[in-house]
């Protein structure tokens, strides 16, 4: 019986054996989904860096990286875009190199290094992530990015719609597993209507970009997951 377990914030990840897992970043609004988008539409690689002086350092490197700097739900000045989906289509990223940084998702994928594999989870490649969990017959653990080491809603949902699809199979959920499979049940049916009401949703739409959000709450629109290789996210299946 493997482990199936739910982070709910980012500080909560050293109270977890790390290594002993599959661990999936989930940062719903809006980075992991423009990562799986990017992937999906040819980026040859995204590399996640837990700093904006980071990413702005590899403009001095020579080569032609794509810089990407997210703060507070809005692009860092002199960057080249954040992290909205619609900066990762397939005319802006094929074929290239991305340099990303954001608010919470990089965070998280930084402080979980020290696992057996790093894959990234949306909405987007909801099924293509599960059917690859399901065939990999390991522990697994669901980190959420949350908001600034916070809980929030959209990514503990979407960790209960994985929990969901797995369910009944050899994993062992834990309290906080079963709890996000519940939220899910109670938002399953209308999960754009019931994030609504969500602190970050709310964020996004003062910065005037709800369609980011509804984009990001598309199921199955991509079936790349993107892997930590080295330094680098690149396209797994």
């Amino acid at each position: 019986m493997n482990n199936l377990d739910v982070c709910l914030s980012p500080a909560l990840i050293p109270l977890y054996n790390v290594e002993d897992y599959i661990v999936v970043i989930v940062d719903i609004f809006r980075a992991t989904s423009s990562i799986c988008y990017g992937i999906e539409n040819g980026a040859t690689a995204i590399i996640p860096v837990s700093q904006v002086e980071e990413c702005a350092a590899y403009a001095e490197k020579g080569l032609d990286y794509l810089l990407a700097a997210e703060r507070d739900g809005k692009v860092v000045e002199g960057f080249d875009f954040g992290n909205s989906p619609f900066s990762y289509a397939k005319d802006k990223v094929a074929g290239k190199t991305i340099v990303l940084t954001t608010t919470n998702g990089t965070h998280a994928l930084h402080l979980s290094r020290g696992a057996k594999k790093i894959v990234i989870g949306s909405f987007l490649n909801l099924t293509s992530l599960c059917n690859w969990l399901k065939a990999q017959n390991d522990n697994i653990l669901l980190v959420c990015a949350g908001w600034k080491n916070n809980f929030n809603l959209e990514d503990t949902l979407f960790a209960g719609a994985v929990v969901n699809q797995l369910q009944g199979l050899n994993y062992k959920p834990d309290d906080a597993a079963i709890a996000a499979n519940d939220l899910y049940q109670i938002g399953k049916h209308d999960i754009n209507g019931y994030l609504k009401k969500t602190s970050h949703s709310e964020r996004l739409k003062k910065l005037g970009i709800e369609k980011d959000i509804e984009f990001c709450l598309h199921v199955d629109l991509t079936t790349a997951i993107p892997v930590l290789d080295g330094e680098r996210l690149v396209r797994l299946i």
